[in-house]
């Protein structure tokens, strides 16, 4: 028995993307004993594009919290940012 399709009838398919624009993420960065201020700052300002006092004000506060919110943007900037901080071998984490 061969079912034929109704030329009638049709069927509306709606779907939904989520595109990472849509994503707010944060990169963590987390304090170790063997950088210095020097080089988190340095590692900072490469990977954020931010200014050197923002940078030292970061890693300052990682310092002294042991952890800080050092950027925030999208899904792809953060794992972009994330990427250029553990290039020297810095520990980071994405929240998103």
């Amino acid at each position: 028995m061969e079912i034929k399709p109704n030329e009638s009838q049709q069927i509306d398919i709606t779907t939904e993307h989520v595109t990472d624009k849509e994503l707010s993420s944060r990169v963590v960065l987390f304090n170790d004993d063997w950088h210095t201020f020097d080089e988190v700052i340095n590692q900072l300002i490469k990977a954020t594009k931010c200014s050197f006092e923002k940078a030292r004000d970061y890693a300052f506060e990682v310092h002294v919290k042991g952890k800080a919110i050092v950027f925030n943007g999208s899904l792809n900037e953060c794992l972009k940012v994330s990427s250029i901080l553990e290039e020297i071998a810095l520990q980071t984490q994405i929240i998103t």
